[in-house]
């Protein structure tokens, strides 16, 4: 699929592919969630950053003649733009459901992150991006509630959980630093006022993601240069395993309909 690859372009896609496939992975526990309320959160998590990613991924293709169906379920693995941090799996092993303390923390720090990008968004300069953010704003508040109580809860709960959660900590920590990384595409985006720096969000971010963290008796990991490069389409081999699952009856059935 051949693409304008502009820095609106890159900048929509790298937002809408991060929740898109965040979209996919916290849809995995539909029918597999420790408790039936919990299974229904899930899904409806899911549900807002799936539409969230199909109103910026028909900003995105509109100068290509695509829509969001095309882009999310025809583009190849290296044209896609999330942060890697999205697509790992739930469980180290891969295992499904997963790790429900991973879970929980993946969207701690995603939640926390899409509420300050949606946040500035809403002052952007291009009107629709400024009313998705409007939209988007009100779901990613709940969003970051719901996973900062069930951090709270799991963290400062059992010997159990709280070693749980430690250990799922510990492995998502080194893929953070990405989603602070700033490039030229920031650099052309800012001067549009189309979207914020990334770099800008850590510090936000980080004072209140660590207060959740320090709340929940959770110690917070030595931070480490970042080594990962998802947003520039370079990804982990569970990115290609996901997309298997999420294209598949489109690529096996082009063009068809329900």
């Amino acid at each position: 699929m051949k693409l304008s690859d502009t820095p609106r372009q890159r900048a929509l896609l790298r937002l809408a592919d991060s929740a898109l496939i965040l979209a996919q992975r916290n849809s995995e526990w539909c029918g597999h969630g420790p408790v039936l309320e919990e299974d229904l959160a899930l899904a409806n998590l899911s549900l807002d950053l799936l539409g969230q990613a199909r109103a910026l991924l028909t900003l995105a293709g509109a100068p290509d003649g695509l829509d969001e169906d095309q882009l999310a379920m025809l583009r190849l693995e290296h044209q896609v733009l999330n942060p890697v941090l999205f697509e790992l799996p739930h469980a180290a092993d891969g295992r499904r459901p997963g790790d429900f303390a991973f879970t929980t923390l993946r969207n701690l720090v995603a939640s926390a992150w899409f509420l300050l990008q949606w946040q500035q968004l809403q002052h952007s300069s291009d009107a629709a991006v400024a009313a998705i953010a409007a939209k988007a704003v009100k779901e990613a508040r709940y969003h970051l509630q719901h996973a900062t109580d069930w951090t709270l809860r799991l963290g400062d709960g059992t010997s159990d959980s709280h070693a749980r959660m430690q250990a799922a900590l510990e492995r998502l920590w080194p893929y953070v630093g990405e989603l602070f990384e700033a490039d030229a595409v920031d650099e052309a985006d800012v001067a549009s006022g189309l979207a914020p720096n990334w770099a800008g969000l850590r510090e936000p971010w980080r004072e209140q993601v660590l207060a959740v963290l320090a709340h929940a008796t959770l110690r917070v990991p030595q931070d480490r240069p970042n080594a990962h490069a998802g947003r520039h389409g370079r990804h982990s081999e569970h990115l290609g395993h996901l997309l298997a699952d999420l294209q598949y009856l489109q690529r096996a059935y082009p063009g068809g309909r329900w």
